[in-house]
């Protein structure tokens, strides 16, 4: 899973297998390590739940959660739908924006590591 993050926007791409096992198990984390020490990682993870109704974003304990409605998590990992955007209101007039996109393989980059697990480009880079 391959994270991004710029100014108060947060986009998340996941390969197929990912995708997959949030289709069958519901949740994917992946983490960054800093140090050895537990509280030097920051993980994060997508997680398919009844408990929400709109895409939400929460941050606790180094840890960057994005909660999905089980309906669009169902449509979103059994079609060719490529991505789920939301905004999320955060106070004081600001808004996260979320991405959450299928990742495709890059056509212009043979050497790319995650080409052999992620989606066919329908277009190329």
């Amino acid at each position: 899973m391959k994270l991004r993050i710029k100014g108060n926007t947060l986009r998340l791409r996941l390969l197929r297998s990912e995708v997959d096992r949030l289709a069958h198990s519901g949740v994917v984390s992946d983490e960054i390590r800093f140090g050895v020490d537990t509280d030097q990682a920051l993980r994060y993870s997508v997680a398919a739940t009844d408990g929400v109704d709109v895409v939400t974003a929460q941050f606790n304990d180094n840890q960057i959660l994005l909660m999905l409605p089980e309906s669009d998590a169902l449509d979103w990992t059994t079609t060719d739908r490529v991505g789920i955007e939301a905004t999320q209101d955060i106070g004081n007039d600001t808004e996260l924006t979320i991405l959450i996109e299928k990742d495709f393989e890059c056509t212009a980059r043979p050497d790319d590591p995650d080409k052999a697990d992620a989606f066919p480009n329908p277009t190329p880079c």
